[in-house]
């Protein structure tokens, strides 16, 4: 739970907040809900999230007060943020996104335009991958090269089995749900389902091998590859044998 994105939804409606939470949950992240200006800066006292979505009318210091204010601090200054509001005219637009904000949301919206909002945003913060190889528990990944190996072995993996393990072991002992690797592998512009992605983990986990149980499965959350040292068949036969 602790890897799942956390999104703090500012937003005084609680029909409106229930019903973010909801689809955030599913979709792989972990959402805390703030009523108003004083509970939203406890909240963020307490933890900073990966993300904001900031209701403008709230009772008392308004939406976009607040954005300027954790704009303006150099702890809040850099987490993404969406606006969520009624007022929908130009001017509203551009006076949100001046105090600070990623994106703008009219309401209503469909939570599907808001899902593909917020994985776009996230999207866009998230440091660029380097060129450099990627070592875990024997398991080498070389993006400039292209090349995969284990134990020094080299392995055959199809375009989409290595872009899969490239982000996993980028982001190893972490638990990534179906979607979000639908987002983050094939793009969140691609509608497939999710499905898809428990194929291609078989076919990786066939191609690596030895190697294929570094690729976890996490029942009802998704997938992650995991640094435990993974000892090969061979050296088991051999030691049951002895």
């Amino acid at each position: 739970m602790r890897n799942m994105p956390a999104v703090l939804v500012v937003e005084d409606e609680p029909a409106i907040a229930e019903l973010i939470a909801v689809n955030l949950r599913h979709n792989g992240f972990r959402p805390t809900w703030a009523m108003d200006s004083v509970s939203a800066q406890r909240e963020i006292e307490a933890a900073v999230p990966d993300l904001i979505l900031l209701d403008w009318m709230l009772p008392g210091e308004s939406g976009l007060s607040l954005a300027k204010r954790w704009r303006a601090n150099e702890r809040t200054k850099a987490v993404p943020l969406i606006m969520l509001t009624a007022r929908g005219d130009e001017a509203d637009r551009v006076a949100g996104l001046d105090a600070g904000a990623d994106d703008y949301i009219s309401k209503p919206f469909s939570t599907k335009e808001l899902l593909a909002r917020v994985r776009a945003v996230l999207r866009r913060h998230s440091p660029e991958p380097s060129g450099e190889a990627i070592v875990i528990a024997g398991l080498s990944l070389d993006s400039a090269t292209h090349r995969v190996s284990f134990l020094e072995q080299p392995l055959k993996l199809g375009p989409t089995e290595f872009k899969l393990l490239h982000y996993l072991m980028g982001h190893a002992e972490r638990v990534h749900s179906r979607g979000q690797l639908l987002d983050k592998v094939w793009g969140d512009h691609v509608y497939i389902e999710e499905r898809t992605v428990d194929v291609h983990v078989k076919r990786l986990r066939e191609a690596l091998g030895a190697a294929g149980p570094m690729v976890e499965t996490v029942r009802g959350a998704g997938y992650r590859l995991t640094a435990k040292p993974v000892v090969p068949v061979a050296v088991t036969a051999r030691e049951i044998a002895g």
